[in-house]
């Protein structure tokens, strides 16, 4: 039940799919021969964090989607990003988009849109959760502004090996990343993968700190201020044996 997970921490050429694409292929060849097994990109990997739903929100399988099912498909791994997608109700949404080695698809959208930066006036809100077996590891996906609400991680903790959390968290708010990822990982006695973006995008500055995080809250790889790829191997035993020895999740009366 061990699980290689490749995080690609990576920059993004604001709105300009086709360059970000030739950028992260590389990037994704080097994750691959590492053994990654799961790949993990950063929130709207092909476009930044933008607002400009009109113009960038593509079609569910859209050029950004056919990026990521082709990597998968390609390689025989698993790949995930999130998109800025209009779905067939007409809405773009924030959505996180799960591709297997197999070709078969899973989709989340962002339940939280971060109302500081006018999200939900541009993306509608989602209101499921997306949790999936990948490799026999029990994976639950969320998106950047998700980890700072800790009741939806708390409702997915027992059927919960793994958090995989991509984002674009912005230099100025560090700390709450850093902090929020090891609180996440220790309240909930499971993995946390968060893998944010560097770079510069629509004036905001983005230093990266992509991290896995342990059931114990030990942070097991992290990521600088550069591209940087962390390749470490997560075990479902591993959460296994940590609620064993200290049962916490029991006493919840929520």
């Amino acid at each position: 039940m061990s699980l290689r997970i490749a995080a690609i921490q990576h920059d993004i050429i604001w709105e300009d799919s086709a360059a970000n694409f030739a950028r992260l292929t590389p990037q994704i060849e080097r994750a691959v021969s590492a053994g990654g097994r799961l790949l993990v990109l950063s929130e709207m990997f092909s476009t930044g964090f933008t607002m400009n739903s009109l113009d960038c929100a593509e079609p569910l399988e859209g050029p950004s989607f056919h990026f990521l099912s082709e990597a998968a498909t390609n390689h025989r791994v698993w790949v995930v990003g999130s998109i800025p997608t209009r779905w067939e109700d007409g809405i773009a949404y924030n959505t996180l988009t799960l591709v297997a080695p197999d070709g078969q698809v899973h989709r989340y959208r962002k339940i939280h849109p971060f109302s500081f930066s006018s999200e939900p006036e541009n993306y509608g809100s989602g209101h499921e959760f997306l949790q999936v077996d990948v490799d026999d590891v029990r994976t639950t996906f969320f998106i950047c502004y998700d980890l700072r609400f800790a009741d939806e991680f708390w409702q997915t903790a027992k059927t919960t090996d793994l958090y995989v959390v991509p984002a674009n968290w912005p230099e100025r708010r560090r700390v709450h990343w850093r902090t929020l990822l090891q609180a996440r990982a220790i309240e909930n006695q499971a993995y946390v993968v968060g893998v944010n973006r560097v770079g510069q995008g629509d004036g905001l500055d983005y230093v990266g700190d992509s991290a896995v995080i342990d059931p114990w809250g030990e942070v097991l790889a992290s990521g600088a201020s550069v591209e940087a790829l962390l390749v470490v191997d997560v075990d479902a035993s591993t959460v296994e044996k940590t609620r064993s020895d200290f049962p916490v999740l029991q006493d919840r009366r929520t």
